[in-house]
């Protein structure tokens, strides 16, 4: 360990192996600007990634009122100091020269610039006409995963007792409303069982759908840490591509995709064939095994081998590992959240730890993960269709205890059905109901699925469109009114990350021209709206962040996620810290569930329940005839065909996903010249069977068509499994001259031109994952290989024609060059050990 490193050719950097039931080392991955040593840099200010759902804690580095560089935090206990591609580069966004710096206005149909008062006054202005006219149900709020937890909540606030709407929803509900409703099936309630600290002590890490090595790179270095050390884990990988989580795997399964909820019921008939059950911990902590017992009788691996197109020798195999793990850790991704019967399947997995009693101990557990830094905190927060502290909208006490934290009457909380989720929401503006629309640290337009959709929708004249971000993106294009948001660097506040680690990240620098922090902009429009509570107060009474996170911790208190022993003073100078925080648990609670289910019992659950089949939801009566104790549900699920299979127009399946060098739709990766240099543009991967029937080699220009659109890249061939592309789903279109999307008949880049309008009955998450496609050459490639990078999934099959000699590999140079080195000094970090 130590010296300089290319973080783009190696983005999992060196080694430091360590043995089961070890601590895993320290090492510290600092990069630099402008050829800067620490010596040069003036201060260092705590905060964590921006990025991904790690939470990597990090400190930026500020010389002359800019960010020069990052390090690694050593003393924390989600990365040990390491850092991600995305963690080293991607704060280079934060200077792009096209930062938006003053708000615009919509003028002649053209965006002008203009200022604060004119902005915000138009947004007020057309609220209350709205209100007036039409309504709270007239207006709608789309967020992010990306804000911070003090934003979110201002802004649930605002929403459900401010405005009085349903329609508030967040961008996570396309990466993690699966997990949270997959949480709450189960459990009762949402809130991850597991902690990353369970690979420290797991025999067997199963992986499902999960592409960790790409998503979470640094939990990926700590898999490969034990990996090269003594006593390593063995992996089982459930995934259509050659990911390199496949590539290391003792078990890889590559599914037909949309049968994972076959696949897991013939892992599960196996588990129950071969007795592999802890009938105690079943027995005392669970209800519903008969009934999963029954169902998954006939799922042999036989019958789902039929469906999945995997060996029914291989499905064997990997239960025969499941089976036999003593410490078994499973994490959950996009694979099973944007596929087929997504919450049915992320329910077999919690069905599959509950049957074996992993759960509750160091190295059994369950991590159904995040795709974004803030996801959780929207969860919390209610800033994503449900209501703040895993408050139950079905449950009267729970709404009446919401409305005493906010001195509001109950009537104001809206509750008499299902909060609206994000597609239904854009169905909504669609049809005319939701008729202003606001949008803040995310980008629809690229986005969501069936983009000339959802460009039509949000181009209406009689929607008010709000965009609230860093940049003039696709959708901001298309606003009336446009906001300029400070970012990650720029303000402060505190997020969660994907096993509950609270971080705290201050300001280190001021955010350019006139862009204003998103906590700072929804104050201002609640006292220009002069939202009231019951005796006539200030309905939101904080000022700042610290103030608002206060404000946070009293509707936290006494429920799951219970933040109330968690200070900025607290955060500051050490690690960060796992919630439920409070008097009982002052430092907080690595795992739940240590004891059985807590939090499942009819009075104090999050939910009731969906029908895993319609997503139809459980009345109270019922789920408290079928779980009076409050215990884990064993909810069995049936397999059902995917609702658009391949046919003669459109042989292959379509699925889409990520790379490890971008982020989302790439508003900032894009702008880091390492992340962009490494995966500049969109690619299709094919693999080499179905490039060589159709007479097409690497580079060569494709398109990918479906009934809904078409989307056009260079060729890589792969080992993804026959049958099968994948596109990317980060590219689109705002390096364009129009930056709206092509000219209507032409093609574009972006993968979601192609993708279905459908989601999960359950979650209401969009399906990315399941569309059927054609794939035809566009013209011959130049000799070129696809700009797809060679280190990831997306690496070149060995031996193809035309692929591995032309494939440019992957490097960043000098420019990506990141130091490795042991521990800092105490206090180079300051705060107390403790």
């Amino acid at each position: 360990m130590g010296g300089h490193v290319d973080r783009i050719a190696e983005p999992w950097g060196g080694r430091t192996p360590y043995a089961r039931g070890g601590t895993w080392p320290v090492r510290v991955d600092t990069y630099l600007a402008d050829g800067l040593d620490q010596a040069a840099v003036q201060r260092w200010v705590q905060s964590a990634s921006i990025l991904h759902s790690d939470g990597d804690a990090m400190d930026v580095a500020v010389r002359d009122g800019r960010i020069v560089g990052v390090r690694g935090r050593a003393v924390d206990r989600v990365n040990h100091g390491r850092l991600g591609p995305k963690d080293l580069f991607g704060w280079q966004a934060n200077a792009s020269p096209d930062r938006l710096t003053r708000p615009l206005v919509r003028e002649g149909g053209r965006l002008v610039e203009s200022d604060w008062d004119t902005a915000m006054g138009r947004i007020a202005g057309r609220t209350r006409q709205l209100l007036e006219e039409r309504g709270p149900g007239s207006i709608g709020f789309y967020t992010s995963g990306q804000l911070f937890l003090e934003e979110y909540y201002t802004l649930a606030v605002i929403a459900r007792a401010g405005i009085g709407t349903h329609h508030l929803d967040g961008n996570t509900r396309l990466c993690t409303s699966t997990a949270a409703e997959a949480l709450k099936e189960s459990f009762g309630c949402d809130g991850q069982p597991g902690t990353y600290d369970d690979i420290d002590h797991a025999d067997t890490i199963a992986l499902f759908g999960h592409n960790i090595a790409e998503t979470q790179p640094v939990q990926w270095m700590r898999v490969l840490d034990r990996l090269d050390g003594a006593d390593p884990p063995r992996l089982v990988c459930v995934d259509p591509r050659p990911t390199r989580v496949a590539r290391l795997a003792d078990v890889h399964l590559a599914p037909r995709v949309g049968t994972n909820v076959a696949l897991l019921n013939a892992l599960l008939h196996e588990i129950v064939r071969t007795d592999r059950v802890d009938h105690a911990y079943v027995a005392a902590h669970t209800v519903g095994y008969e009934e999963l017992a029954r169902r998954v009788a006939g799922t042999t691996p036989e019958w789902a081998a039929r469906i999945c197109d995997v060996p029914a020798a291989r499905i064997r195999e990997a239960a025969e590992v499941l089976g036999t793990a003593a410490r078994l850790l499973s994490t959950v991704l996009q694979g099973v959240y944007q596929s087929h019967q997504a919450t049915a399947a992320a329910v077999q997995i919690n069905n599959l730890h509950l049957l074996r009693g992993m759960l509750g101990r160091p190295g059994a557990g369950v991590l159904q993960m995040n795709g974004q830094p803030t996801a959780q905190n929207t969860r919390e927060c209610g800033a994503d269709g449900d209501l703040p502290g895993f408050r139950n909208w079905q449950n009267d006490q729970h709404v009446a205890d919401l409305a005493r934290v906010w001195n509001v009457d109950p009537s104001a909380i809206p509750h008499h059905g299902p909060p609206t989720h994000a597609m239904q929401m854009f169905r909504y503006a669609e049809q005319g109901t939701v008729r202003m629309l606001w949008i803040s640290g995310t980008n629809p337009a690229v986005s969501l699925p069936e983009l000339r959709r959802i460009r039509s929708v949000l181009a209406q004249d009689r929607l008010f469109v709000v965009v609230q971000d860093l940049f003039l993106t696709e959708t901001a294009r298309l606003a009336d009114v446009v906001l300029p948001a400070a970012t990650w660097g720029e303000k402060t506040g505190t997020f969660t990350n994907a096993d509950r680690t609270v971080h705290l990240s201050d300001k280190a620098v001021d955010p350019p021209g006139e862009a204003r922090a998103d906590l700072d902009v929804f104050l201002d429009y609640a006292a220009r709206m002069d939202f009231r509570d019951k005796d006539g107060g200030p309905l939101v009474d904080w000022h700042d962040p610290e103030s608002a996170f206060e404000a946070w911790k009293r509707c936290s208190a006494g429920r799951p996620c219970d933040y109330t022993g968690i200070t900025y003073e607290g955060l500051r100078g050490g690690s960060g810290i796992q919630w439920p925080c409070h008097t009982g648990a002052p430092r907080g609670t690595p795992r739940l569930y240590t004891d059985g289910v807590t939090w499942a019992a009819p009075d104090v659950c999050e939910t009731y329940g969906k029908d895993l089949v319609t997503g139809a939801a459980t009345e109270a009566v019922e789920y408290r005839a079928l779980n009076p104790d409050g215990k884990a549900m064993l909810k069995a699920a049936d397999y059902l065909p995917p609702h658009e299979e391949p046919d003669e127009r459109y042989p292959f399946q379509l699925t889409t996903g990520r790379t490890l060098y971008h982020f989302h739709t790439r508003t900032k990766t894009a702008r880091a010249p390492q992340l962009d240099g490494a995966a500049p543009d969109v690619w299709v991967e094919a693999s080499a069977a179905d490039a060589a029937a159709h007479g097409l080699a690497e580079g060569d220009l494709v398109q990918v068509a479906t009934a809904r659109g078409a989307l056009r890249g260079r060729l890589r061939i792969t080992g993804i499994r026959p049958g099968l592309l994948f596109v990317p789903f980060h590219y689109g279109y705002w390096d364009t001259p129009s930056g709206q999307g092509p000219a209507e008949g032409v093609p574009g880049r972006a993968a979601n031109e192609a993708t279905v309008t459908d989601w999960d009955p359950v979650s209401k998450q969009p399906l990315f994952k399941t569309a059927a496609a054609a794939l035809t050459l566009v013209e011959r490639g130049d000799g070129t290989a696809a700009p797809a990078p060679t280190t990831t999934a997306s690496a070149p099959v060995d031996g193809a024609p035309g692929t591995a000699p032309r494939a440019r590999t992957t490097v960043g140079g000098p420019s990506a060059y990141v130091t490795e080195s042991g521990p800092l000094p105490w206090d180079e970090y300051g705060g107390d050990r403790a």
